[in-house]
């Protein structure tokens, strides 16, 4: 196993693709999350961990830790820690060799070049060569998982990616401010109008028909217009529980700017 330390901020569904692949290429990776991650595609989501205490996607098992020698114990039995850590706190313990930010929050929530001798961010709200050391395209196309070295990846448009002629129908947001209650699970195929959730007494309908890939966790506070459930129109019912092309994309990028950065520095 290699000794370099990977630290990736967040464990949503993207994230993890990225930490599934380079996990399998032999990194040492310790997951950063919040307190109650609000990732929709659970099921292929680390972030899952901090709910359940442990998940596991595609056969690699994540636990979550709470300290240091825990993070450890779980790297020696082959498993990747998720620690609750928003500030980047670990730091201060764990020298990273890898900082790699995969909140996907369209914005830049804390990172900087500083926090590691390589840096990463996918997607939008970064700035290549400033905040990080390289960007990697998050949007569905011809550059998806493509590395930016200089300036930002395409800008956020609000619209999901298309698929089987499907945008933003397939995206299902909070009608209302409350609490999230379940009707449905992942993997569910279902009509367009079934009610799926209720967010307090506000019933949540699906957009299309489809399986239901994605659900916020149950009992979570949720406001009006957050993304809280994904409806697949494939309705192939085996995608709720592997890595999108997507995620693999993305994690084929951060894999390629490492070994590139790595391969670069050792040269010079």
């Amino acid at each position: 196993m290699m000794e370099d330390i990977i630290v990736i901020r967040g464990g949503g569904d993207i994230a993890t693709g990225v930490v599934h692949r380079l996990h399998r290429s032999g990194f040492k990776i310790l997951i950063l999350e919040i307190e109650k991650p609000t990732v929709i595609r659970r099921t292929v989501s680390f972030a899952q961990a901090v709910f359940d205490g442990s998940t596991v996607v595609e056969g690699v098992k994540a636990v979550k830790v709470n300290n240091k020698e825990e993070i450890y114990k779980c790297w020696e039995d082959k498993n990747l820690p998720v620690i609750i850590d928003e500030n980047l706190n670990i730091l201060n313990e764990i020298k990273a060799d890898v900082l790699v930010d995969g909140i996907l929050a369209k914005e830049n929530l804390g990172t900087s070049k500083n926090l590691a001798p390589i840096t990463v961010a996918l997607g939008p709200g970064f700035e290549a060569g400033v905040d990080v050391d390289v960007v990697i395209e998050t949007k569905r196309g011809h550059y998806l998982g493509s590395l930016i070295f200089d300036g930002f990846a395409e800008p956020n448009s609000g619209i999901p990616g298309i698929i089987n002629g499907f945008g933003k129908e397939r995206v299902i947001k909070s009608p209302a401010d409350g609490i999230i209650r379940h009707v449905s699970k992942i993997g569910d195929i279902v009509k367009k109008d079934d009610i799926i959730a209720y967010v307090d007494e506000v019933p949540v309908k699906a957009s299309i028909d489809g399986v239901l890939r994605g659900l916020i966790m149950e009992e979570l506070e949720v406001h009006e217009g957050l993304k809280i459930a994904d409806v697949d129109p494939r309705g192939i019912q085996e995608y709720c529980n592997s890595i999108s092309e997507k995620a693999r994309a993305v994690g084929g990028g951060v894999l390629e700017a490492i070994l590139y950065l790595k391969m670069k520095r050792e040269t010079c």
